[in-house]
């Protein structure tokens, strides 16, 4: 009888300690429900996709994507706190509760998935180049032997360029993407490579004399970082996802931020991580 008791206040004690009280805390819908407000991380450089303007405004196609989710969720636009993030900070900022998601340009990846959860994808692009208007004889990334390439600090878009297809180009680094297309303009590099939707939003900006190659050599599936493990809010978030898509919002979206750069809009994927 007493081993019994033992093992029911042991089994009183895991349940304590398992009670949806616990649990609920970790996740997302049962956050957004509690306080009516989430902290989404975005990109604060990506013209097109995910901008800060001038005068403060947030701006672009991830914006939409996240600003749909959220009210989805039961969240206004006015009650999303947006946080800067980071290639190299993303995990971190989703792991240590410093967002309750990431809508920025995050590519899925196993390597990824050791550490975050992801909703989608809600895009679908490919690593490919940003080039002169007039440089009419860059094609692809075979193209670039003897030639300046630029990307970010610590990314691997151009080292992969390298390693695969030009083994003699030149790699050039800046912090961010803005002084790579700066450089470019200023004829300081030939190049400037990353996933293309992004560099098609600076196109849109100097549509005139710039231009995506066109050439995609890899698969990038954009998806939304939530807390390892938070299916609940991953099972939400497709949905809203899909939501997004089948109203038309996705397509007007991309439309809008994307389109006026001439690069060629892919259709909705379909969802994957579940």
């Amino acid at each position: 009888m007493r081993l019994a008791r033992i093992l029911s206040a042991l089994l009183l004690v895991v349940a304590a300690g398992c009670s949806p009280a616990a649990s609920k805390s970790d996740s997302l819908v049962a956050r957004a429900a509690d306080g009516d407000r989430l902290t989404i991380g975005i990109r604060y450089d990506q013209p097109g996709l995910s901008e800060r303007t001038l005068d403060g405004r947030f701006v672009g196609f991830d914006i939409d994507v996240a600003t749909f989710v959220a009210g989805e969720l039961g969240v206004d636009p006015e009650d999303i706190d947006w946080q800067e993030t980071t290639s190299a900070a993303r995990e971190t900022d989703i792991a240590s509760g410093k967002v309750d998601l990431v809508v920025a340009t995050y590519s899925v990846s196993d390597k990824r998935k050791e550490s975050v959860s992801f909703a989608g994808p809600y895009f679908l692009t490919g690593q490919d180049l940003l080039v002169r208007s007039a440089s009419a004889d860059i094609t692809g990334p075979e193209a670039l032997n003897g030639r300046k390439l630029c990307s970010v600090s610590g990314s691997t878009p151009a080292q992969q360029v390298k390693d695969r297809f030009a083994q003699l180009v030149e790699l050039i680094e800046y912090p961010r993407y803005p002084d790579c297309v700066t450089a470019l303009l200023a004829r300081q590099v030939d190049a400037v490579t990353t996933d293309a939707v992004i560099l098609a939003g600076y196109v849109a900006q100097n549509p005139e004399l710039m231009r995506v190659v066109g050439s995609p050599f890899s698969v990038e599936r954009y998806g939304i970082g939530l807390r390892k493990g938070d299916t609940e809010g991953q099972a939400a978030l497709n949905t809203a996802i899909e939501q997004m898509i089948s109203s038309g919002a996705w397509s007007e979206s991309l439309s809008r931020n994307i389109g006026p750069s001439g690069y060629q809009l892919p259709r909705p994927p379909g969802i994957t991580e579940r």
